[in-house]
C-alpha cells in the first residue's frame, strides 16, 4: 500500500511540474526559445492567489481563475516588452533577455512581498478533507489538482489540435516564414502562445501554495528547472510529451525521497537530464531533425 500512496503522492508533484512544463515546450515549439522567466510567472501566480484567499476572501476556484488570468497579462507584457523586439536577434542575446526577466520578476517580487515566506490560510470545509480507504490517503488538494490539471490539458489539447489559432500555432511552429506567406499573423499567435503557457503557469502557482501552503519570490526557481527537465525528457516542442515528462519526474522524485534519501532527489532529476542529453538528445517523443547548411 507504501507504493500506491508513493504514486499518488508522485502523481499530485507531477501535475504541477506538467502544468509549468507546458509552458515552456509550447514557447519553444513556436519560437525556439527557451523563456526562463516562465518559472517566475508561476510563482507570480501563487502570490496572486494568496491575495485573493486572504485580502479579498473568495474560494480557491475563481482564486486559480484570477491568477490564470493576471499571468495571462503578463505572460503577453514580458512577451511584448522584452522578447519582440528581439525576434530576429541571436538565440543568446534573447536567452540573456529571459534571464534578465526572470530576475527582474523575482527580485520586484521580494521588494514589494519582503523576502518571508507567507503562508497560505487553512483551507475550510471540503478542501479540508482527506479520504482514505484501503490504507491509502488521499486528500481534497490532491483530487483538485488532479482534476485542474486533466481538464486544463484537455482544453490545451483542444485549442491546439481543434481551434483556429491551435492551427496557427502549428503551422508557426513548423515553418514561421511558410505560415506568414500563408496569411498567418505569427506575431499574434506567438503571443497567444504566451498566454496559455502563462495561464497554466499562474494555475500550477496556486494549486502549489494550496498544497505546500507557502510561497516566496524565489519558488519558482528549482520547480521551473525540474518542469524544464520534464519538458526535455518528453521531448522539448512536445505537448504530450511536456505531460509525460511533468509525471515521470514527479514520481521519480517522490520515489528517491521515499525509498532512499530527500537530500538526493534534486541531484538525480538532474542526472536524468544528463543522461537524456547523452542518449536521446530530443527526448522521448522527440524526433531528430538535421539542420540544413
Amino acid at each position: 500500500m507504501n507504493l500506491l500512496q508513493q504514486v499518488i503522492n508522485g502523481l499530485s508533484l507531477g501535475s504541477i511540474y506538467a502544468l509549468i512544463a507546458l509552458g515552456y515546450t509550447m514557447v519553444y515549439g513556436i519560437i525556439k526559445l527557451i523563456n526562463f522567466a516562465h518559472c517566475d510567472i508561476y510563482m507570480i501566480g501563487a502570490y496572486v492567489g494568496y491575495l485573493c484567499l486572504t485580502k479579498l476572501h473568495i474560494g480557491v476556484l475563481p482564486s486559480i481563475l484570477i491568477a490564470m488570468v493576471v499571468c495571462t497579462v503578463l505572460g503577453i507584457l514580458i512577451e511584448k516588452i522584452a522578447y519582440k523586439p528581439l525576434r530576429n536577434a541571436t538565440r543568446i542575446a534573447v536567452l540573456i533577455t529571459a534571464i534578465g526577466v526572470s530576475m527582474f520578476l523575482e527580485y520586484g517580487m521580494m521588494y514589494i512581498f519582503k523576502a518571508n515566506v507567507r503562508a497560505y490560510p487553512p483551507m475550510t470545509g471540503w478542501m479540508a478533507k482527506s479520504f482514505r480507504f484501503s490504507g491509502l490517503t488521499l486528500t481534497s488538494q490532491q483530487i483538485l489538482i488532479f482534476a485542474s490539471t486533466i481538464i486544463l490539458m484537455i482544453l490545451l489539447q483542444f485549442i491546439v489540435r481543434r481551434t483556429r489559432i491551435g492551427k496557427a500555432m502549428r503551422a508557426v511552429s513548423l515553418d514561421r516564414d511558410a505560415a506568414e506567406l500563408m496569411g498567418i499573423n505569427v506575431d499574434s499567435t506567438i503571443s497567444f502562445t504566451f498566454a496559455l503557457g502563462s495561464a497554466l503557469a499562474g494555475a500550477a502557482g496556486v494549486l502549489v501554495g494550496i498544497y505546500y501552503n507557502s510561497i516566496n519570490p524565489l519558488m519558482g526557481a528549482l520547480p521551473g528547472l525540474k518542469a524544464f527537465v520534464a519538458a526535455v525528457f518528453g521531448g522539448i516542442g512536445v505537448i504530450p510529451g511536456a505531460m509525460i515528462g511533468g509525471y515521470f519526474i514527479g514520481l521519480v522524485e517522490v520515489f528517491v525521497s521515499g525509498y532512499g534519501n530527500s537530500m538526493y532527489k534534486d541531484a538525480v532529476v538532474f542526472a536524468i537530464l544528463i543522461l537524456i542529453l547523452i542518449i536521446k538528445p530530443s527526448g522521448l517523443l522527440g524526433k531528430n531533425t538535421g539542420e540544413k547548411v
